[in-house]
């Protein structure tokens, strides 16, 4: 089990990962303090609540309560998948807080995926202008990813995350046990996200996926002991850094700009959004070589590790013209320049605002014809402005 500590604006709190990560909560929730944190109003909480999905809590609850310590607490239902990220549900679940008589000393804790703590973090942020959040991950994505940086969010329309907060919570407990339970599917999705992180920090971590990633299983959390604490370590350091993405923590989009995209053309329907990111990824590497930042072997090596996860779904039929209009939409479009991160080599990016986007749908357009960058010729380099 490896802990990191985070330092926010706020105050700080431990990332903790591995085996055993829920019984951290207890010291927590016996004080209602923490080394590190900003101090609670008084000893204790006042009452405790989880948000979570039925069926992952009917598999759960019971393990989570008992490592956790909560003998006691209310249980809110959401249900899953995108359409729970609304301001509607923020308003559903913040009247079924207050009707438990929910208070400024009450807890609130995230236990679920990427939807649950986006959601559950909002909700925290707002009722009664804040309370105490522990963010429980439950998926590869949310453990070294989505629950860490205190980022939060609901969907306005097509938009993604377009009303949030930051927000950073009181702990981030990331047991991997949970995991177990995840389809194949699900697991790949996170995986993809690691494959990301690992291509940022390069080093350690992308030697690792390189040598291990087959070996890979949701079924054998020990198989995730190196990985998940080295990717939630490259989250926690990017916002260490830059909590509220001043620049730095732009580098988390990265393959997102195309990915995003590519979510919004299929209505959220086609894709996880790891699978999202993993065609995000391939086709900025394609994009990162156009531009001549990125060597063709370098290319090569980083698409070869994003397709050994496994199979992605297929982006044959999508319409070319349609997914770049929809890439201005990022969030980190800034006064309509898109801030891409374009890699120059494994665990090193950098963020550029000028991309032709000619250039932008030539790389989509190659990805999606299935070229294969290792058998591609050389191109004179078009090298954009950083």
């Amino acid at each position: 089990m490896r802990s990191f500590r985070v330092t926010s604006r706020h105050g700080e709190y431990d990332v903790v990962v591995g085996r055993g990560a829920w019984r951290r909560l207890r010291t927590l929730v016996r004080s209602g303090d923490f080394p590190g944190h900003r101090p609670a109003l008084q000893r204790g909480y006042s009452s405790i609540f989880v948000l979570t999905e039925r069926g992952l809590w009917r598999r759960w609850g019971r393990l989570f309560q008992t490592e956790a310590g909560l003998k006691n607490c209310g249980v809110l239902y959401v249900p899953p998948g995108e359409r729970s990220k609304s301001l509607a549900m923020v308003e559903r679940t913040a009247a079924r807080l207050l009707a438990a008589r929910a208070d400024r000393r009450s807890l609130l804790v995230a236990f679920g995926g990427g939807v649950v703590g986006d959601l559950g973090g909002f909700l925290a942020s707002t009722y009664m202008r804040g309370i105490d959040l522990v963010q429980a991950p439950t998926t590869v994505v949310a453990q070294v990813d989505s629950a860490i940086g205190g980022k939060t969010g609901v969907n306005v329309g097509a938009m993604k995350n377009l009303v949030g907060t930051f927000y950073p919570p009181r702990l981030v407990l990331a047991d991997p046990v949970v995991l177990s339970s995840l389809s194949p599917r699900a697991f790949r999705s996170g995986l993809y996200e690691i494959a990301k992180h690992a291509i940022l920090a390069g080093g350690r971590l992308f030697a690792i996926l390189e040598t291990e990633m087959e070996s890979l299983r949701p079924e054998k959390p020990k198989s995730l002991e190196r990985i998940l604490p080295a990717a939630a370590k490259v989250k926690v350091e990017v916002v260490k850094r830059d909590e509220r993405e001043a620049r730095l923590r732009f580098v988390l989009n990265l393959g997102h700009t195309f990915g995003h995209a590519l979510e919004e053309a299929t209505a959220y329907r086609r894709f996880t959004h790891g699978e999202a990111v993993g065609w995000g990824l391939l086709a900025v590497l394609r994009l990162a070589n156009l531009l001549g930042a990125l060597a063709k072997s370098e290319e090569a090596r980083m698409a070869e590790l994003v397709r050994r996860i496994g199979p992605l779904p297929s982006i044959a039929d999508l319409n070319e013209r349609r997914i770049v209009a929809l890439l201005p939409q990022d969030k980190k479009t800034i006064g309509g320049r898109i801030h891409w991160v374009i890699p120059e080599r494994v665990g090193k990016v950098r963020i550029v605002d000028d991309v032709p986007m000619e250039l932008a749908a030539a790389a989509f357009r190659e990805v999606q014809a299935g070229l294969n960058p290792a058998r591609m010729g050389p191109r004179p380099p078009t090298r954009a402005r950083a």
